[in-house]
């Protein structure tokens, strides 16, 4: 009977023991399990804290990239970039009418701001006054090519250089026609390799003439789009500023005093009229002057004849008749 207990005893312990070890393997695999599952979560690079601090980072543009170069776009959702847009196009001008005391040392000036900005002149004509003596211009008329970043500080700069009289900018965006060349440009180009291949495989003369008259035109096509962009790329790249310098015109102190008139000035007054008088007199007299000999000739011809008549008819009057003498004798 006792040893039935023991025996009782001794395979309830077994069991015990084989259940304890099955629970901690079960245990032990659960923790594992989990464990698998929270790294297979997280993202290689440590935690959700840590890689939250890596993508706040801004992206180094020196380092490689990581994801997959092969990816398509939209599959990666973090790898995918936008296209970078167009830089603009802007074609700014500008004309000042600014007077100063000396033009020539407001040119120098205007000169030594544009290339202290990395500019240049491009265009320059001065007016002289007339009779002058010294030789020093009066206006002057300068041209003046500024990069477009520095367009504002030039402008404000030469505003300041004498008596602003006017001012007249403009700014004109010109990004559409230069993508529109570059595209032209990249299709022209397609095109002239596309001729010089067909002149490469071509046989017969006659193709080899024709595809080189059309290898020139294409050709000729292609430079006058290059010679475009380059003229757009300029005007937008380098902005213009035109001045025109001129001197303050000089001022009549006695213009502005409102004093009655003297005796000199009366004088004065009453000699030019006299002269103007006796002018117009003499002009009248001149023109007159033919038809008056004109008509003394005319008249001095009738007054002859006329006197000529009445001496002719006197005569005849004055003479007696010859009737009345025979009737006198018998």
């Amino acid at each position: 009977m006792r040893a039935r207990r023991v025996f009782a005893a001794l395979m309830v312990a077994g069991v015990l023991t084989v259940s304890g070890c099955s629970a901690s393997d079960s245990a032990d695999k659960s923790a594992a399990a989990d464990h698998d599952r929270k790294a297979a979560a997280e993202p290689e690079g440590g935690t959700g804290a840590g890689r939250a601090a890596e993508v706040a980072k801004p992206t180094d543009p020196a380092a490689p990239p990581t994801g997959d170069p092969t990816a398509k776009p939209g599959s990666g959702g973090a790898d995918t970039k936008k296209p970078p847009l167009a830089a603009a196009h802007i074609i700014r001008t500008a004309e000042l009418q600014v007077e100063v005391e000396d033009v020539g040392k407001a040119v120098a000036s205007a000169r030594r701001i544009a290339e202290a900005e990395g500019g240049y002149v491009g265009e320059e004509s001065s007016g002289f006054a007339a009779g002058s003596d010294t030789g020093d211009a009066d206006s002057s008329r300068i041209v003046l090519r500024v990069p477009q970043e520095r367009y504002g500080a030039v402008l404000a700069a030469l505003s300041k250089g004498g008596r602003l009289v006017s001012v007249e900018s403009a700014a004109k965006n010109v990004t559409s026609q230069v993508v529109d060349t570059e595209s032209r440009i990249a299709t022209q180009r397609a095109s002239v390799a596309r001729v010089r291949e067909l002149m490469d495989r071509a046989d017969k003369l006659s193709d080899i003439v024709s595809l080189e008259a059309e290898l020139g035109r294409r050709q000729a096509d292609l430079e006058s789009l290059l010679a475009q962009q380059a003229s757009l790329k300029n005007q937008s790249a380098m902005s213009t500023i035109t001045l025109d310098y001129r001197e303050p015109e000089p001022r009549d102190d006695k213009a502005g005093k409102e004093d009655g008139p003297g005796v000199l000035d009366a004088l004065s007054g009453g000699w030019r009229a006299l002269v103007t008088v006796a002018l117009w007199v003499v002009i009248v007299l001149s023109a007159v002057l033919p038809f008056l000999v004109v008509l003394a000739l005319g008249g001095a011809v009738w007054w002859w004849l006329r006197r000529r008549t009445r001496r002719a008819r006197a005569g005849t009057e004055a003479d007696p008749e010859p009737a009345d003498d025979g009737q006198d004798r018998g």
